[in-house]
């Protein structure tokens, strides 16, 4: 009989590869274990291409297991050459240390930690940072052959463009935090992304090396998520969809995905969402049946949002795009306007009085005066959504919001941020 947890992971598509996938199974249906995932700190937050693998851990945590959350406090200070073509560009300790904190604040909005399995976070710089080069060299550099490393292939992808000894050395490292995981945290599975395959076995290989007995460690990836049209999924107009708000806004993050094409949504729920498959296949056949109505997109956006940001933030991010949709941005805040507009075409002038046709033809929101006025009598002119149809209005302090910008929209949806110096 398939193990119900497996058989759910299999069905949201979220096996790749497995080192043993009868063994773990059976292990896992007699008892309950330890699992890990580990985030180098390469930067203070997370993007959503990240967190597949530990959604996937967040699973086993709500069937009972115990998730590890390693942060790689001495790993990000090497660099994983994992689907690189380049070294990385190393940071300074202080850096690092600071990325450690910002990522550890994301991991605890995603896992319970307060439950008989919550969720341990360990940072490997603990039993790494203190290691010297010899005990590294005599304990763990005898246990892998030369050829085995290059054969890898982080390693073997890297070899005509030229990879570092310090590079190289990153995946030895790795299979010495899931040892050092398995000897203290009795952890049995390591879970990565599909490019973490060459890591996650050497780990494996470490475990059988230094333990007389038969070492029972499993390896599991998951599969690189890919839009439908071939495009990289996890990237915005902005670029890269961060978790931390202050790169990426709740109100950006939830139009990334309420904005995801008919042909994703449905997958993206069952990597994404930790809704039951029922919920999932209804929506499905809204997709099919009503795709006008974008159920699927809107629930989608919701589920993130509230995971990542929180049910205020959500909320606010709703209210952001009702007010959009319906013009009526007088619902919203200043902040909230500025995160509505972060992307739209702006112009920056000084902070003097203007008549409103001066102001409308020096941002660039009216070709010529002749227009502007015709604008503004028409009723085509909002500044921050109150409409203007006096060609005499002054635009000045009191139009400014924070003293800072105006929201200027010329008919249903050119918009433009005049900012002011």
């Amino acid at each position: 009989m398939t193990n119900a947890l497996m058989e759910d992971l299999k069905w949201r598509g979220l096996l790749y590869q497995q080192t043993d996938e009868q063994g773990l199974e059976k292990v896992l249906d007699e008892e309950k274990i330890s699992l890990y995932c580990g985030v180098d700190p390469t930067a203070d937050s997370m993007h959503i291409g990240h967190i597949v693998p530990l959604l996937t851990l967040r699973r086993f945590q709500m069937h009972g297991h115990r998730p590890i959350l390693l942060v790689g406090g001495a790993t990000g200070m090497i660099g994983d050459p994992s689907g690189r073509s380049d070294e990385r560009q190393l940071q300074t300790t202080e850096q690092i240390a600071k990325n450690v904190e910002g990522i550890k604040g994301q991991l605890e909005r995603i896992f319970d930690f307060n439950t008989d399995n919550g969720a341990q976070m360990v940072n490997n710089n603990d039993w790494i940072g203190s290691m010297n080069i010899i005990e590294f060299l005599r304990d763990y550099g005898k246990l892998l052959g030369v050829n085995y490393m290059l054969a890898k292939d982080n390693v073997a992808s890297r070899l005509e463009g030229g990879i570092s000894f310090t590079e190289f050395s990153y995946m030895l490292i790795q299979g010495i935090d899931f040892n050092h995981l398995y000897n203290n945290y009795n952890c049995r599975v390591q879970i990565g992304g599909s490019d973490q395959w060459g890591n996650i076995t050497t780990g494996l290989e470490v475990i059988r090396k230094t333990h007389e007995e038969e070492a029972k460690a499993f390896g599991i990836t998951i599969p690189l998520v890919t839009k439908a049209d071939g495009t990289k999924f996890g990237k915005s107009a902005g670029g890269a969809v961060w978790l931390d708000a202050a790169k990426t806004s709740p109100y950006e993050f939830y139009q990334f995905w309420i904005n995801t094409a008919d042909a994703d949504v449905i997958k993206y729920m069952k990597i994404f969402t930790f809704m039951e498959r029922e919920q999932i296949e209804a929506l499905e056949v809204s997709v099919q049946e009503e795709p006008h109505l974008r159920k699927a997109q809107l629930t989608l956006g919701e589920e993130m949002t509230r995971l990542i940001h929180g049910q205020d933030a959500l909320d606010q991010a709703i209210r952001i795009s009702k007010a959009l949709f319906s013009g009526d941005l007088k619902a919203l805040t200043a902040s909230e306007m500025k995160d509505a507009f972060k992307d739209v075409p702006s112009f920056e002038m000084a902070k003097e009085n203007k008549n409103i046709v001066d102001f409308i033809v020096e941002s660039g929101v009216s070709p010529s005066k002749r227009q502007a006025r015709e604008d503004v009598t028409n009723g085509a002119i909002s500044l921050n959504g109150e409409r203007v149809t006096d060609t005499a209005y002054e635009v000045g302090a009191t139009d400014r919001l924070d003293d800072a910008f105006i929201i200027v929209r010329r008919g249903k949806k050119n918009y433009k941020m005049v900012k002011f110096v």
